[in-house]
């Protein structure tokens, strides 16, 4: 009985919502109840003002505590001394509090919140909490899906603090943002359905803006990547990053993304 209900957890998660597992941007749907997933994110960046790439490695833990609360944690890893450094660490809480459930549709929305202590160094104006700043984000979610596509789109408010011990954050720069995201995905393959065990391919178009509340310093980001989910339970994700538009100083803006992702579920069940 256990196992068929796993099986049930599957289905519905990653078979009719595959879709909706952005690369980059979360959707407004959570993970399962009593599931833990585990991600291993890496990125590399090319750097814009030294030779080289930026390295970081995100390990992360997500827990649905119920269908309308799940809770992450992140650990925040780089070269960016030259060698490995464990720069900090974030947790992150989403809240689903609206839902309209169809036969092949749905839509939802969730409020999330964010904070992040990080000790490396400030090298750019852009903010980013998930990585290079300490402080806090907070913002809104809605996604629509629709059969075999998901949109999605986000607001939210982000504030940097100073890097403890060693770097506060510099007064010649704005220290508040507002961000907000647009993704697309759509299931490529299967075309029906046969069995949880299919493999499922998933392709995603992801933008990501961010404006500096003191000065408008303004950049834009386009995310092209193909997912592989495995007997609904593993996840592959590979995505490359590329800068539309910038008017602020980023030190590494265009690069690619490697997630391996894997759900146990029925966690203590």
């Amino acid at each position: 009985m256990r196992k068929f209900l796993a099986i049930i957890y599957a289905l519905s998660f990653y078979g009719v919502k595959s879709q909706e597992l952005f690369v980059v941007t979360d959707p407004a749907s959570n993970v399962p109840t009593g599931s833990l997933g585990v991600r291993l994110g890496h990125s590399l960046f090319k750097e814009v003002f030294e030779p080289g790439y930026n390295y970081h490695f995100m390990p992360e833990i997500t827990y649905g505590i119920h269908k309308s609360l799940m809770v992450r944690t992140s650990a925040f890893i780089s070269n960016r001394n030259n060698s490995l450094y464990a720069e900090g660490f974030g947790v992150f809480a989403k809240y689903r509090f609206y839902s309209i459930d169809d036969l092949h549709s749905h839509f939802r929305m969730a409020a999330f919140g964010r904070y992040s202590f990080n000790r490396a160094d400030i090298h750019q104006e852009q903010i980013e909490t998930m990585g290079h700043n300490t402080g806090y984000e907070g913002g809104i979610v809605a996604t629509q899906l629709i059969k075999k596509v998901a949109i999605s789109t986000s607001l939210s408010y982000e504030k940097a603090l100073d890097n403890r011990p060693d770097y506060e954050f510099p007064i010649s720069q704005g220290n508040t943002a507002s961000n907000y995201t647009l993704s697309v995905g759509g299931l490529m393959y299967p075309k029906k359905y046969t069995t949880f065990k299919e493999t499922n391919i998933n392709l995603m178009l992801e933008f990501m803006g961010q404006t500096i509340l003191e000065n408008g310093k303004t950049f834009i980001d386009v995310i092209l990547s193909i997912q592989f989910i495995f007997n609904s339970q593993s996840r592959i994700d590979i995505g490359y990053r590329r800068e539309l538009y910038s008017s602020m100083l980023r030190s590494a803006p265009n690069g690619i993304y490697l997630n391996l992702d894997y759900t146990f579920f029925n966690v203590g069940g």
